[in-house]
């Protein structure tokens, strides 16, 4: 027929090509169940976003009845007696990374749940600050459990320190005042010493600690916490000593 166009397949296919896809026409009706369906899967993993970001959800959480509780892998039978007074510090250290890094505030948006995740965080540093440190776990101990406050105002007159070591202290007082006219190299060995000796009676008051409060003697714990904090007292001082300066002070 004279003016007809044929088409070949070949031309055919390339002028589909040349338009791109084929689009739904506007006026094809919208699947509402398809919606539904699409609604409920986002609100769905919303949830499951705010649920993990909760810090009252998360497995992890601790309990924090007591400093103990809060580390139950290190701690798992409590405070002495029914544990021992001395235990790993590095496993202890160990969990309490991994709380921080779970409870870390800066991974919770503004809000109820940064709020609560910063609580949780302060009281976290605040079990292993305690805990890692021998005086600072004894004083607790006696506090918490027992109601023995060694950091009262008053403590000086209701737990008083014994002659002994108070003539202990004022032995190592003097022999650093004696140090202002001693030449200066003289003067650091002899500090260097009671550094060391000090070093020692910390260790020994621990370990007297370790056994009485294993064995339930509170009467005994609280005495050797007193000492302790002397002890730990005279150890900054003669860290901070410098010749020509005379005495240390200790702090009671």
């Amino acid at each position: 027929m004279q003016g007809a166009i044929t088409l070949r397949p070949q031309r055919l296919m390339s002028s589909v090509r040349a338009r791109g896809p084929l689009s739904y026409s506007p006026s094809r009706p919208i699947c509402l169940l398809c919606q539904q369906k699409q609604f409920t899967s986002n609100t769905l993993k919303l949830a499951s976003q705010r649920q993990k970001v909760n810090p009252s959800s998360n497995p992890l959480t601790p309990d924090i009845t007591n400093h103990y509780t809060i580390f139950p892998n290190t701690l798992p039978q409590g405070p002495p007696p029914n544990s021992s007074f001395s235990f790993d510090t590095s496993a202890l250290r160990r969990e309490f990374l991994q709380l921080q890094n779970a409870f870390h505030p800066d991974k919770f948006p503004q809000g109820p749940e940064k709020q609560r995740s910063e609580a949780l965080s302060s009281r976290i540093n605040d079990a292993y600050r305690t805990l890692i440190d021998p005086l600072s776990r004894a004083q607790y101990l006696l506090s918490h459990f027992h109601g023995i406050d060694v950091l009262a105002e008053d403590s000086a007159q209701t737990h008083p320190l014994d002659s002994e070591t108070l003539m202990e202290v004022m032995d190592v007082q003097e022999a650093v005042e004696e140090l202002s006219s001693a030449p200066v190299a003289e003067a650091e060995a002899t500090v260097a010493r009671l550094r060391e000796e000090n070093a020692t009676r910390i260790e020994e008051t621990v370990d007297k600690l370790h056994k009485a409060f294993d064995s339930g003697d509170i009467e005994t714990a609280q005495r050797e916490t007193v000492r302790l904090r002397f002890w730990y007292s005279l150890r900054d001082g003669l860290r901070e000593w410098e010749h020509g300066h005379g005495a240390i002070r200790i702090v009671h």
